[in-house]
């Protein structure tokens, strides 16, 4: 007797495991792998197996099931491969996907990447970023075996003596001291999670246009709410005392710190400036490229807004702009060099020919903060500029176009609202002042 004909792939089967029915339909080939794909459900009963099988079918005849089982790990490197970024966010962005989430859904299904899932991977990392189970642990600053504590003298430069260093004060010489804490959670900025879900929701958005997914969960999933911007610009006092303590360490640098509390450029623009762009005889500065390192690499690039500017300066900057070019060519004649308009304005080289370190010049700048006991960053002196023009009148347009803020002041007045409400309520002010109530009889 010749046996049953086997049921086309498309139809489907359940077969018995044990105590389990098992539900498999054919969903034809990963356009990723090349392999085989089968959808794949179970149940302890076997009516919810067969209803299994039928939801299955439907999915394939309206395609709306997964049509690979490509890792979110695949997909992202594959939209990163072909989507335009910068190198600098290409570089962020896989930094975000190895200390976040690789470790977490990197080797998930695309297809079991859910609206849920993604949003509890947010919630875990608004808790800890680390996404520690909550138990106490201490974090080692490096793996294998070592010394939890260590203590790095500060030694004069030089090799060190025959008899060895002699005692020696640590609080006095400011000795560091290095060691493995106890881990304390911190949760992760939301910027920094939004970022995060921009990235999976491109790489899920991608995929779906590639026919991998039918939908993209990504754009379902509730991401926390950006924060409203608070500067905390450095008073009036505090900037003072900051530019002192930069002059008093180094000329040159108390010039960078001038300069970036006058003007509120960005660090990248800062850094990037060279001596051609610098119009000493009229006071201007034109801000033409940022600067950024990115895996050791020196890029420079175009503003962040993607336009050039012009900032004027006052007569003290022109000075100080004037002697610190007085300083190059001095420097120049050292070396025996021909100054150069590509020269960098700020530079650790004698001939200026290579830019800041541009975190460098941020640690170096917080640590002149801790020494003076002054809460404050880099990033500071930018508020501190666009503060101390808001509040002394002027126009929010002239503002942001010194800043290089775009939308014609939109985002001058997001972030600096406080201040523009103060300039407000003195036009305010000013209005009522110049006219008077009429005497009632």
């Amino acid at each position: 007797m010749a046996k049953n004909p086997p049921k086309p792939r498309t139809e489907g089967m359940i077969r018995r495991r044990k105590n389990s029915f098992q539900a498999i339909l054919y969903a034809g080939t990963d356009p990723v792998t090349g392999r085989q794909l089968y959808l794949r459900g179970s149940s302890t009963d076997e009516a919810e197996a067969k209803r299994i099988l039928r939801k299955f079918k439907a999915q394939v005849a309206e395609q709306r099931h997964a049509k690979t089982r490509a890792s979110l790990r695949t997909t992202i490197e594959a939209w990163l491969e072909t989507h335009e970024l910068e190198e600098s966010t290409y570089e962020n962005y896989v930094g975000y996907a190895e200390r976040h989430i690789y470790p977490v859904l990197g080797d998930e299904p695309l297809g079991k990447v859910t609206t849920h899932v993604l949003e509890r991977l947010y919630a875990e990392l608004r808790r800890c970023g680390s996404r520690c189970a909550g138990r106490p642990f201490v974090e080692h600053r490096v793996e294998g075996l070592h010394e939890c504590r260590e203590v790095r003298h500060k030694r004069p430069p030089g090799r060190a003596p025959a008899a060895g260093y002699p005692p020696h004060d640590c609080v006095e010489k400011g000795c560091k001291v290095v060691e493995c804490k106890p881990h304390v959670c911190k949760p992760l900025a939301a910027a920094s999670i939004r970022k995060i879900h921009f990235l999976i929701r491109g790489a899920m958005t991608a995929a779906q246009r590639w026919g991998w997914i039918t939908s993209n969960p990504a754009e379902l999933a509730r991401i926390p709410r950006l924060p409203a911007p608070d500067p905390q610009p450095p008073t009036t006092a505090e900037a003072a005392a900051l530019v002192a303590a930069a002059w008093e360490e180094d000329e040159d640098w108390g010039t960078l710190v001038w300069v970036a509390m006058v003007t509120g450029m960005r660090r990248a623009e800062l850094l990037a400036l060279r001596w051609s762009d610098i119009d000493l005889e009229n006071g201007v500065i034109h801000v033409r490229r940022n600067h950024v390192r990115v895996t050791g690499k020196n890029i420079e690039k175009d503003t962040k807004t993607h336009r050039a500017r012009r900032v004027a300066v006052d007569e003290a900057t022109v000075e100080v702009l004037t002697e610190h070019r007085q300083r190059y060519e001095q420097r120049c004649a050292e070396c025996r060099v021909r100054p150069l308009r590509t020269a960098y304005l700020f530079s650790y080289s004698p001939t200026n020919d290579q830019p800041c370190n541009p975190s460098g010049v941020t640690h170096r700048y917080g640590r002149m903060c801790t020494r003076l006991n002054i809460d404050s960053h880099l990033h500071a002196l930018r508020h501190y500029s666009a503060t101390e023009l808001l509040s002394a009148g002027i126009d929010l347009r002239t503002v942001a176009g010194r800043l290089g803020h775009g939308g014609g002041g939109a985002t001058t007045l997001r972030v600096y609202a406080a201040w523009a409400h103060e300039a407000d309520r003195r036009a305010a002010d000013v209005i009522g002042g110049r006219i008077r109530r009429a005497e009632l009889y």
